[in-house]
């Protein structure tokens, strides 16, 4: 029996393409191969060509949770868990700060947003690259992206390319308007974003999404055209 959605969600039984309208033409210039850098306050800067290589990799079936409310249930993502990538691959190579607890993630299109690295560890948290046994598609985050499942879906960075270690002090800038952008975006709390209840921004957030879904096809219907894809 499925367990209640998370406070304010409703469910939907498409998977679309979604995101910030600014990003709804950008797409990823290596879809096949991921790489990744690790940079920040860190010993050693990496620059990694096949980052889950190597690695345990284990299979996940977790909700997704759009901050603007819609919900897709049981996706089964496989990959490798961020905690395993950091225990084994960022702490001995690059030898991070123990003080740079914050986290900041950047996409091949661009799109920025940051986690603070204990929400990172926790163990439902993936390097994900395919989705229902299948490699990930663009429209879902070819090559690599992160899957943080207990999270509103912007903090599950798509065509991820690069991690960065800061100070919290640092004050990172994420792609959305601060209050649009809460420091956790835990959805059992319905951190939605800053400033505003939870509760509330359900109701900004809801009118916006059936013209979103319709940009984001539009624009991948386009890109599948000219790339011949």
């Amino acid at each position: 029996m499925s367990s209640p959605l998370p406070p304010g969600q409703r469910e939907t039984a498409d998977f679309p393409r979604f995101g910030l309208t600014q990003f709804a033409g950008r797409f990823p210039s290596q879809t096949t191969r991921p790489t990744l850098q690790v940079i920040g306050l860190i010993e050693s800067e990496l620059s990694l060509e096949d980052p889950l290589q190597q690695l345990p990799r284990v299979k996940q079936t977790s909700d997704f949770h759009c901050v603007t409310t819609w919900s897709r249930r049981s996706l089964r993502w496989s990959g490798v868990r961020f905690v395993d990538f950091f225990e084994q691959v960022v702490r001995p190579q690059a030898r991070p700060d123990a003080a740079a607890t914050l986290v900041a993630l950047r996409g091949q299109d661009g799109a920025r947003t940051a986690m603070q690295l204990e929400d990172l560890l926790s163990s439902d948290v993936l390097l994900a690259d395919t989705l229902d046994g299948a490699p990930l598609s663009v429209d879902h985050g070819a090559p690599l992206r992160l899957i943080a499942p207990q999270h509103y879906g912007y903090k599950s960075i798509k065509h991820l390319s690069r991690i960065e270690f800061l100070l919290p002090s640092s004050g990172y800038r994420v792609s959305a308007l601060k209050f649009m952008d809460h420091p956790r975006a835990r959805v059992a709390h319905e951190e939605r974003g800053r400033y505003f209840p939870g509760w509330l921004l359900r109701y900004a957030y809801r009118p916006l999404v059936r013209g979103t879904v319709a940009l984001f096809q539009k624009a991948s219907l386009e890109h599948q055209a000219k790339s011949g894809a």
